[in-house]
């Protein structure tokens, strides 16, 4: 009977023992996670973080950006897991620590999704020497090629023809969504510089690149991906789906590589590949697989954002008839219908540079820039900052700041013109980012969005579709795109000539010009 009786007993003391081992294992690991992960006195300050996950609930994913604007100050520290975070806001901010402290802040962060796919591989996401020999070789490529040099200038105008021709031949009786056919104008001059071919619009190999890259960018949301990637990288979901989209970018820039090799001549090397195969045998940082990744890193920075850039134009040349129409007026004024546009009209078309550099200010295109990490121990005003915190430029706070823009959330070109209607630059447009870091391709996106703007500007008047208003929604990514949408356009000529003689010398130099 007491053997009976005494086994309910010690079966609900051992109940009892689970449970308190299992309270106690928890107290633990939150006492531990608190001690590990609390905030330095000299540590910038942020909001109370949970345990083990940190702060990421306390982030809206969907508009990362603005959930970064308007929190916690200028300079303030975030938890994501088990990785502390900084984020600078403010061009005061930006600056110091761009520029005046640049050197402490030269670094990426070892991200788990790149270190998982290209270990210490490429331009962007290196560090060290690896980082250095590979920028100050793709900048010197570059330029080998005509970035910032006439012939360059040729070739987008060319593109810019072909785009022009594809959209005639739609006789504007249709509103088109412009999403692909932008893409591939783009993505054709840095794939001529990289690859040294471009694709015809509709290729299906180029369809497939710019899905790829499409779909990546819409799940990859900079570096809240990587922290979610890291957190959870053993449990299915779209996270594994960009690595995926990496492997299958990859496979088809080798087929690339490859067909390189078979017609190679080091005397005359035709583009940037060409020009790495000469180097793959005589430093330790340069080799095949890391060309891949240069490559592709290459091709998603020279096609995405100029691009993204252009169907923001687009837009807003729709919702402001009266901008587009003085920005036509002043291209009839200085170039004409008789001539292609040219890097030497930038400084005689005033009103067209400051609609150029106020659609760049308020699409905002990288709104939180690329995570920057400390090298070195760093001193930001009353806050201390040790190395190896990753350090987030907010680009948002800066380019809409209303210490530095008069109408900072209205789309104003006046933001870049003086009293005189003269082109005036602005410290706080650093739509690019600023310091070691500025992007690489800064002076080729400014070539090609003068030429492709002008060029578009010069032929064509955009409007909405009858009875549709534009919606200047975006979708956060990498990049903030607008949300997809149909457009209209029209033959544009002089109002010198009657509309018969507008759509014969139209049509005539369109086709003249694309062949």
């Amino acid at each position: 009977m007491d053997q009976l009786s005494g086994g309910p007993v010690s079966a609900m003391w051992c109940w009892l023992d689970v449970q308190s081992l299992l309270l106690f294992s928890v107290v633990f690991l939150v006492i531990a996670d608190y001690v590990k992960n609390r905030r330095p006195n000299s540590f910038p300050p942020g909001p109370w973080a949970l345990p083990f996950v940190g702060n990421i609930f306390s982030v809206d994913f969907s508009k990362t950006h603005e959930s970064l604007t308007k929190t916690y100050g200028d300079v303030y520290s975030l938890r994501m897991g088990q990785t502390w975070m900084v984020v600078l806001n403010g061009f005061n901010t930006l600056k110091e620590a761009l520029l005046t402290q640049g050197h402490c802040v030269a670094d990426r962060p070892i991200l788990p999704l790149q270190d998982d796919v290209a270990p210490n591989q490429g331009i962007i996401t290196t560090n060290g020497h690896m980082w250095k020999h590979q920028r100050r070789f793709a900048l010197f490529t570059l330029k080998y090629f005509g970035v910032g040099k006439k012939s360059l200038e040729s070739a987008i105008v060319d593109e810019s023809m072909h785009f022009c021709k594809e959209i005639a031949d739609l006789k504007g009786k249709e509103p088109f969504n412009p999403h692909i056919i932008t893409n591939n104008a783009v993505a054709n001059i840095i794939c001529t510089l990289v690859f040294g071919h471009r694709f015809e619009y509709g290729d299906e190999k180029f369809m497939k690149l710019m899905g790829l890259l499409d779909k990546g960018i819409q799940i990859e949301a900079s570096i809240w991906a990587q922290v979610l990637y890291f957190i959870f990288m053993r449990v299915p979901g779209p996270h594994h789906t960009i690595r995926k989209i990496y492997s299958d970018f990859m496979d088809l820039i080798k087929v690339d590589i490859s067909k390189h090799k078979e017609d190679w001549d080091p005397s005359e090397p035709r583009d940037y590949i060409d020009c790495y195969l000469m180097h793959t045998d005589s430093q330790a940082t340069f080799y095949e697989d890391n060309l891949i990744i240069c490559a592709l890193e290459l091709f998603v920075a020279g096609s995405e954002t100029t691009s993204t850039t252009l169907r923001w134009a687009f837009l807003y040349m729709a919702k402001y008839p009266e901008i587009q129409e003085k920005v036509q007026a002043e291209i009839d004024r200085v170039i004409g219908q008789s001539r292609q546009p040219s890097m030497m009209d930038r400084a005689n078309l005033p009103y067209t540079d400051a609609v150029i550099h106020e659609i760049l200010r308020m699409g905002n295109i990288v709104p939180l820039s690329l995570p920057h990490s400390t090298n070195n121990e760093m001193q930001l005003g009353n806050y201390t900052i040790p190395k190896g915190v990753v350090i987030i430029p907010n680009l948002t706070s800066v380019l809409f700041d209303k210490k530095e823009w008069e109408t900072p959330y209205t789309f104003n070109p006046g933001h870049f013109l003086n009293e005189e209607g003269k082109f005036v630059k602005r410290a706080a447009f650093i739509p690019f980012s600023a310091g070691k870091r500025v992007c690489l391709g800064e002076n080729l996106a400014r070539m090609e969005l003068f030429l492709f703007f002008t060029s578009f500007m010069q032929r064509f008047t955009f409007s909405m579709p009858s009875g549709v208003k534009p919606v200047l929604d975006y979708r956060f990514g990498v990049t903030l795109a607008p949300i997809q949408y149909k457009i209209c356009t029209e033959l544009y000529c002089s109002s010198n000539i009657t509309p018969k003689q507008q759509h014969s010398s139209c049509t005539t130099d369109l086709h003249l010009r694309s062949h």
